[in-house]
């Protein structure tokens, strides 16, 4: 650390943000390293710390003896003001480097109301924030995370983006760095390179044409492929894990040992991303998981572990691993928790037992209050199994239900509003009808944003002023002291559609509003409405226009170039099922053809 953070450091909020030398960070030798690589997270240390894909890069990239990897956060405003202000540059957590002295900056792209701390930790780290404004003795920024499959509104910022799982091409992007770095290579010649990677995207190398204001073609240059397909790994149970992850100082938002039991989703929930993101399904094996658990509490001293996926329940082996693991750790005192649970009464039994040593909020997403509409969406149970599931969760011990709904789904009805506020009455009469006074609910209401690569990535946002009616018709139906209502601001959701939905043109209306001020956009006291409204305005961008993009079946959508391996024509046919509220089935009782498999066997 400087000498001159040193002196402020006590003057700004959490000073454990930007001390380093947590326990299990890792500091490598600089000169004799050939690939120097900064994770940069944009994001408050608090939420990058919390992680996974970070961690596991960070592993990842440290386990070779000729790379390095060190990490970066975006400071909070009051440190940043105070580093603006001594012209103190951006540097790495690890070795207090400045940020611009490696040789590639690597942002993870978790969330689209990051985009301008992307900027904003760029300009601090005094790197050009236009790619072709950098220069030879500039880094490559690359970026890589669930945004980057629509990577088109970044890519006037980002030189390179990973497409897909980072493990599976990383350590191939560095190594052909430092390869090309002695050959004194220049830094276009570098991407040319790299545009050859399965799974990476170079953006300068890909022209746009537009007609009538829709993107109508997105010419690739030589080396480029016209299609970037999206890499994965094929057997999760060897790839590398991080057992010995640096331990933050402060308390992170998951402060806890995790573990990834599984990847993927085969559920099928039309509007979810992650579901695409991640296909198809992989499993560690238990003995991997509890090898991985052991080693994990052994360097790292944490008294919880999560056993992360986006089902956990889904688990094959769910309830082979709870019986092994609580038998070798609930004696300790160490807690398991599963953060993604089915509304079943099996879910149920399974987290009862888990949760033995220490009991959080149960947790469940409905997303909407009626059967029809949850069938649209493809979640494929009734309201009198959800309630025989809760009224089991009720009986197992939990005080606190946490509910999440989104409004403006495809096709939805005053009546499915309504049926909101019954839904959480119901619930909340049974609860404190079994708990008593101990009972409470939070709700959180947000808006349906249709994703690039789902089913529903051709349907609309619903306004603002529509929007807001449905949260005063809700909040009218749900006054009880001992319900919270949680609700996003229409305006960051319709910004979010925005931002997820568009092309690069979309790269000056970013820069024009953080050069007004935007930043830590997702954080709701942070969020400048202004910065963005005026940007809008001098970029010549009608804001209602989210809410009726014009992309028509037969349309080039902006990311249409990146390939998830899910057939288009798979997407267009759960979208019409979604019509008339059909039910597609698990894709692991019966393969649904979607394209993503191909012809690996997965069947181990």
């Amino acid at each position: 650390m400087t000498d001159s953070m040193e002196q402020f450091l006590p003057l700004v909020s959490k000073p454990g943000r930007y001390i380093g030398g947590e326990v299990n960070s890792i500091v490598k030798d600089w000169d004799s390293s050939q690939a120097r690589l900064v994770l940069a997270f944009p994001d408050a240390y608090e939420i990058g710390m919390s992680h996974l894909g970070l961690k596991i890069l960070y592993h990842v990239v440290n386990s070779q003896p000729h790379f390095l990897a060190e990490r970066a956060f975006a400071p909070w405003t009051d440190m940043e003001a105070r580093m603006r202000e001594r012209s103190i540059p951006l540097c790495s957590l690890e070795s207090f480097r400045p940020v611009r002295e490696f040789d590639i900056v690597g942002f993870s792209l978790q969330y689209e109301m990051n985009y301008t701390n992307v900027l904003n930790m760029l300009d601090l780290a005094r790197i050009p924030l236009l790619s072709s404004e950098r220069g030879e003795k500039d880094p490559i920024v690359i970026a890589g995370g669930p945004c980057a499959l629509n990577p088109e509104p970044m890519a006037d910022f980002v030189d390179a983006f990973v497409i897909g799982e980072a493990e599976e091409v990383i350590l191939r992007m560095l190594a052909c760095f430092a390869e090309l770095k002695h050959s004194r290579t220049t830094r276009k010649g570098l991407l040319e390179q790299w545009a050859g990677i399965d799974g990476v995207y170079v953006p300068s190398l890909y022209e746009a044409a537009y007609s009538s204001g829709k993107l109508v073609h997105l010419e690739p240059e030589r080396p480029a492929p016209e299609k970037v397909h999206r890499v994965w790994l094929k057997d999760l149970d060897l790839a590398p894990f991080p057992t010995a992850p640096p331990v933050p100082f402060i308390e992170a938002v998951h402060d806890r040992y995790i573990v990834e039991i599984m990847r993927g989703c085969s559920r099928g929930c039309r509007f979810c991303h992650a579901g695409i993101a991640y296909r198809p399904v992989r499993e560690r094996s238990v003995k991997t998981i509890c090898r991985l658990v052991e080693e994990g509490l052994l360097n790292t001293g944490y008294e919880a572990v999560t056993l992360a996926s986006l089902s956990s329940t889904d688990y094959s082996k769910i309830e082979d691993l709870v019986s092994m693991l609580t038998s070798k750790i609930s004696d300790r005192r160490i807690s398991l928790s599963l953060p993604s649970l089915r509304l079943d009464s099996f879910s149920i039994g399974v987290a009862k037992k888990i949760q033995e040593v220490r009991k959080s909020g149960f947790t469940f997403a409905p997303e909407a209050a009626t059967d029809r509409l949850r069938r649209v969406i493809n979640k494929n149970y009734t309201e009198e199994e959800m309630f025989r599931s809760l009224e089991s969760a009720l009986a197992a011990g939990w005080d606190v239900f946490k509910l999440y709904f989104m409004l403006g789904l495809p096709s939805e009805t005053d009546e499915d509003i309504a049926a909101i506020g019954s839904l959480v009455a119901r619930i909340r009469a049974m609860g404190r009808k079994i708990r008593g006074r101990r009972f409470h609910t939070n709700v959180s209401l947000s808006a349906f944003i249709p994703k690039p690569h789902t089913p529903f990535q051709w349907e609309n946002v619903i306004d603002a002023v529509n929007l807001e009616q449905k949260y005063a018709a809700i909040m009218s139906h749900i006054r009880f002291r001992d319900v919270k209502i949680n609700w996003r601001e229409p305006f960051l959701c319709l910004l979010e559609a925005l931002l997820s939905r568009g092309d690069r043109r979309l790269g000056k209306l970013i820069l024009g509003a953080w050069r007004r001020g935007a930043k830590f956009d997702g954080w709701s006291s942070e969020l400048n409405t202004d910065a963005w409204r005026n940007a809008m305005s001098e970029c010549g961008i009608d804001f209602s226009r989210v809410t009726s993009f014009p992309y028509d079946h037969d349309d080039m959508l902006p990311w249409d170039h990146i390939s998830t391996g899910v057939e288009r024509e798979y997407l267009l046919k759960e979208l019409k099922r979604s019509r008339t509220a059909e039910f597609t089935a698990d894709c692991r009782e019966k393969c649904l053809g979607c394209g993503v498999c191909g012809h690996v066997d997965l069947s181990h």
